[in-house]
């Protein structure tokens, strides 16, 4: 494994007779950014799902901080580190925004979910959810509903409760979908606040916001990486271009 925190080795991945990821091999490094970028069907999601343990590959293994854990069941790569955001908002409306991540809280704590308790006056729950509020910036927010939110305050709720879990790698699945220029512009300072303090795997469709991001990036064409490297060696990478210009338009 060496320096990297993340690494997949010949990951394949079959749903019927589709070969949705196809002898992946990725390395990410602690405390970079890391974007995988590609076209619509391209298999990010599926990568993410394999990365997560959502769904478990045919073939190759995965190793996560010095260890194989290429059969470990999603919870507990939870346990170990990892933590993810969708890219359909994940949280629960009728909660307060404090207690929405009280629950991350209390599960990365070790307690089960049915045994949530509410944070108020629970000082173990209240000091470090209010912390991750804090760090996206909805510390403001903390004990209003979650349905009184906007689009754009419940994707940092979701990344507040990602970072709860006291993450050593952040997988966000699209953080932007469905924000206008404004919320993208926000979220995508946040990220970048964030990234100095977590190593991040990220699927993101914003151009801009990515190449403002990433360290590296990984485009995955038909279920296969074409190329890794910096931004700038992406842009200018053939084989990216014509997959972009042939599916979705220019890298910028």
């Amino acid at each position: 494994m060496g320096s990297f925190l993340l690494e997949t080795r010949g990951l394949s991945k079959w749903f019927g007779g589709l070969l949705a990821s196809n002898n992946i091999s990725l390395c990410v490094r602690p405390g970079e950014t890391h974007a995988l970028i590609g076209p619509n069907g391209a298999g990010k999601t599926t990568l993410i799902n394999l990365l997560q343990g959502e769904i478990r590959p045919d073939a190759g293994e995965l190793m996560f901080d010095g260890r194989d854990i290429t059969r470990l069941p999603r919870h507990a790569r939870a346990k170990i580190g990892m933590a993810r955001t969708f890219q359909i908002t994940s949280v629960f409306p009728e909660m307060t925004a404090l207690n929405n991540v009280a629950i991350a809280t209390q599960m990365q704590q070790g307690h089960s979910f049915r045994f949530f308790r509410d944070a108020a006056g629970d000082v173990g729950l209240t000091e470090p959810s209010y912390a991750a509020l804090e760090a996206v910036g909805l510390s403001q927010r903390a004990n209003d509903l979650v349905a009184e939110l906007s689009h754009g305050e419940r994707r940092q709720l979701e990344l507040a409760m990602a970072i709860a879990m006291k993450p050593k790698l952040l997988l966000l699945d699209e953080p932007m979908a469905g924000m206008g220029r404004q919320d993208s512009a926000r979220m995508t300072e946040l990220l970048r606040q964030l990234k100095q303090h977590h190593t991040i795997v990220l699927i993101e469709h914003d151009m801009d916001a990515v190449f403002a991001l990433a360290d590296r990036l990984s485009v995955l064409v038909s279920g296969q990486i074409i190329a890794t490297g910096e931004p700038d060696a992406i842009r200018s990478d053939k084989k990216v271009q014509a997959a972009y210009l042939g599916h979705a338009g220019s890298v910028h």
